[in-house]
């Protein structure tokens, strides 16, 4: 088969009754569904095995993560595929996707060979007319390292009107429903294994775009994503995670002449953003931050290693040469379309 479908899962199993039959429903006759389990608890494997027992699942041996759960799996499918998928869709388990979802973005790639992953339109479940927060319709990244979306800046998630029903080459594309090339995501190493989970999908777009491929959305598709499905938005956890993998993707990624004044203003904006959770009385929020920048800091030889392995950091013209926390909170820009 040309796709493999690999859906990774961990202790999902009220989502995969819930969505699994639209993914089947929605099925193209090219690709494979495979689930990638990270040593669910919650009875996941009996539920398929009872229930979709055609269905391929790879278990890993335990809870590594996003990011270290697909790499095995899809180590795994390369090795023993048959015939080499040429792409991947990494799916979320907690996704409703619709009908014809697949087809038009494995045209967008089919098209062009430089185009190394693309994403749907991403929407929300609960509110369907909007925006979902995880990738919406496409994602950006400013100066800083703050990222932001085509439809979500921050905390405001834009309706959608049919105001990004454009395709356009963007920054990364959401790992919730991420179409990627096989060999490309092989070559560019898979993801970063030490973010864990969140980010993750940013990094790898990054290197892949410093391997001169295009990352692209496609409004022809639409799914709609629970969102915080294994890590509610508020959790501090998600906020831990969030501000560490960010200091990982700066310091890995950005080009030499601008890495130390970004980095020294970056740590200036992260110390207000923690005070700011004091004010705003979100005490949980203020040492996950803390707790970030020491994690960086212990491991700084590390991603130092890692940035001089990379050697081709380069500057992108489509990373906004701007502050998006100054177009958000000072300009009162809240929409993409108001961000020149």
């Amino acid at each position: 088969m040309k796709i493999a479908i690999v859906i990774l899962n961990w202790n999902g199993k009220k989502y995969l009754e819930q969505f699994l039959p639209f993914v089947l429903k929605y099925n193209s006759a090219d690709a494979e569904i495979i689930i990638a389990d990270n040593a669910s608890t919650d009875n996941s494997i009996e539920f398929l095995h009872t229930n979709y027992p055609q269905l391929k699942i790879i278990r890993n041996e335990k809870n590594d993560g996003f990011a270290k759960g697909y790499n095995d799996a899809l180590a795994v499918i390369a090795s023993e595929a048959k015939q080499s998928y040429e792409y991947y869709i990494l799916l979320n388990s907690d996704i409703e996707v619709s009908e014809n979802w697949i087809n038009p973005l494995i045209s967008v790639m089919d098209k062009d060979a430089t185009i190394a992953a693309v994403q749907p339109k991403i929407k929300s479940f609960y509110h369907r007319n909007y925006f979902e927060h995880a990738g919406a319709a496409g994602g950006f990244i400013d100066k800083y390292g703050f990222v932001f979306c085509r439809g979500r800046i921050f905390n405001t998630v834009e309706e959608d009107r049919g105001q990004y029903d454009d395709a356009k080459e963007i920054f990364w594309a959401t790992g919730a429903c991420l179409f990627i090339r096989a060999d490309a995501f092989h070559k560019a190493g898979g993801f970063d294994e030490d973010f864990f989970a969140h980010m993750e999908e940013i990094d790898l777009c990054w290197r892949l775009k410093n391997m001169n491929y295009k990352i692209m959305y496609s409004p022809n598709s639409t799914v709609y994503h629970i969102g915080g499905g294994t890590l509610q938005y508020s959790s501090p956890i998600k906020t831990y995670l969030n501000f560490r993998n960010n200091l990982y993707l700066l310091y890995k990624n950005l080009p030499s002449e601008s890495l130390f004044k970004i980095f020294f203003i970056r740590l200036i904006l992260d110390g207000i953003a923690a005070i700011k959770f004091i004010f705003e009385r979100n005490h949980q929020h203020f040492p996950a931050v803390i707790k970030a920048h020491f994690r960086f800091y212990k491991n700084f030889k590390m991603i130092s290693k890692k940035r001089k392995a990379l050697n081709n950091q380069r500057k992108h013209e489509d990373i906004f040469d701007g502050s998006i926390i100054a177009e958000y909170f000072l300009k009162g820009k809240k929409y993409f379309s108001e961000i020149k």
